[in-house]
């Protein structure tokens, strides 16, 4: 009788314990999932999606720049996409993902690589940043807030 009681106390303790964990890897996993196809889409000038990742209330910083917000942002990437005289790649390298709800904090270096035609030079910009993912109302993780800025 006490293994048993001892047995359904510890499945009780692994699934309190258990859950979160499962819950907080499912977050990661879309998160990741979200950055990667964001930066497969952008690579690959497909602009119908571009803005995706980024929820309505979008507000971000970039050292340098004004705040701004979704509308601002999707037209920058718009812009981007269709110059054809440029060529600009993305890559991300995550550092840390701390999930808490349905907030999650994403701490992440973004390397971009840019170069104009008919040149061979290309310059390399490691960009460290903060991302503040928020699951949406569709159940999507996305970008709420977020800062960056220029290695040195």
């Amino acid at each position: 009788m006490k293994r048993r009681a001892l047995a359904i106390l510890l499945a009780g303790c692994w699934a309190l314990t258990g859950l979160p964990a499962t819950a907080d890897t499912a977050a990661e996993k879309a998160i990741r999932d979200a950055l990667t196809k964001w930066t497969a889409d952008f690579n690959g000038r497909d602009a119908t999606r571009i803005c995706d990742l980024f929820a309505p209330d979008l507000r971000y910083d970039f050292r340098g720049s004004p705040e701004r917000d979704y509308n601002a942002m999707c037209s920058l990437l718009h812009r981007a996409l269709g110059d054809r005289s440029k060529t600009i790649t993305y890559s991300f390298d995550i550092k840390e993902i701390i999930v808490s709800g349905d907030m999650a904090i994403v701490r992440l270096v973004w390397t971009s690589r840019a170069s104009q035609e008919g040149s061979s030079q290309v310059t390399e910009t490691k960009e460290p940043g903060l991302d503040v993912f928020r699951r949406q109302p569709d159940g999507k993780w996305r970008i709420a807030r977020y800062m960056a800025y220029e290695a040195p």
